[in-house]
């Protein structure tokens, strides 16, 4: 049974750092993608950044770009999300998705984990 499990999420301050993990279990990504997605309270849930395991390819939404860093050990099965310089409009629920190399869907989703950004 293939699970991915989010943790890191917390309160912290305006211009703060957290970085998010995602254990992968059940199976290795290896030559797939893995990507964060977050939900902001009362809006849609939205990509954040994904990483293509076997090409190091990386991919940020542009509400993002320059302040998050995705990356990922394979050893670990493990990815994560670097966030600096976090903003109030960061605070949502952030998930874990992976997308299987053969599938235009993202086949496995975490539970989420919460970041609150105060102001």
């Amino acid at each position: 049974q293939v699970q991915l499990v989010e943790s890191g999420g917390r309160l912290v301050q305006a211009g703060g750092s957290l970085r998010l993990s995602c254990a992968a279990s059940g199976r290795t990504f290896s030559r797939d993608t893995m990507a964060w997605f977050r939900q902001p309270p009362g809006k849609e849930r939205e990509f954040v950044a994904a990483i293509r395991w076997s090409a190091g390819n990386t991919y940020y939404a542009d509400s993002v770009k320059g302040r998050f860093t995705i990356s990922g050990d394979n050893a670990k099965n493990t990815v994560y999300l670097q966030m600096n310089s976090l903003k109030p409009e960061d605070t949502a629920v952030y998930y874990c998705a992976a997308q299987l190399s053969y599938s235009t869907n993202y086949n496995y989703w975490g539970q989420g984990t919460q970041v609150t950004v105060s102001s």
